[in-house]
């Protein structure tokens, strides 16, 4: 084998090394250390550009509740919104990233909401009061929310990356971004936000 051919050899084999995911659970934290349970968290891998989607997601009212009450998508995806209540329904936000207003209807507006803009819009509607809910929108496709230990499973490449976060118990309506850093053994890495 020729230098060269021996140079490419050993590139391509540290390249595969290093796209080579290992399983990592995150733990999130508050600033008091307790467990972030219900949490969006995304992982941006270093390297990786996200690209908006064409997905399909929904928030349904039933029982005059939004269900569910967080829901995380990738920048892009349409969001339909269906009443299955036999009470009409005023969907709205005036959130920065997405203003909403669907107004009094049953059943499913014909039209689904797409959701272009990364960031968080709170949901609401204006015949009843407690009804609330959260699309966090992430630009990237590794995401998923936290379970009642405040855990989330990631299959993500060794190295620096950065995890955006938000919960429902902290003042500020933005994505907090933190540092992940993946160990070649994966594992489980704690990671605890300001707020």
């Amino acid at each position: 084998m020729t230098p060269d051919r021996l140079f490419t050899s050993a590139l391509l084999a540290l390249a595969c090394a290093a796209a080579q995911a290992v399983p990592v659970t995150v733990q999130l934290r508050g600033p008091g250390g307790q467990p972030l349970a219900g949490a969006a968290l995304a992982i941006e891998v270093k390297g990786r550009t996200g690209k908006a989607t064409s997905a399909k997601a929904e928030i349904g009212q039933r029982d005059r509740h939004f269900t569910p009450q967080l829901l995380i998508v990738q920048t892009g995806t349409s969001v339909s919104f269906p009443n299955f209540d036999t009470v009409r329904h005023h969907v709205y936000s005036f959130s920065p990233i997405k203003v909403i207003d669907i107004k009094l209807y049953s059943g499913t507006p014909a039209e689904p909401v797409v959701f272009d803009k990364p960031g968080v819009a709170a949901l609401g509607c204006n015949i009843h009061d407690r009804m609330s809910a959260h699309v966090v929108v992430v630009d990237t496709p590794t995401f998923a929310r936290t379970d009642d230990k405040g855990q989330a499973s990631f299959d993500l490449p060794t190295g620096e990356h950065t995890a955006k976060a938000w919960h429902a118990g902290q003042k500020s309506p933005m994505l907090q971004s933190v540092r992940l850093d993946v160990p070649a053994a994966g594992g489980v890495v704690t990671l605890t936000l300001a707020e």
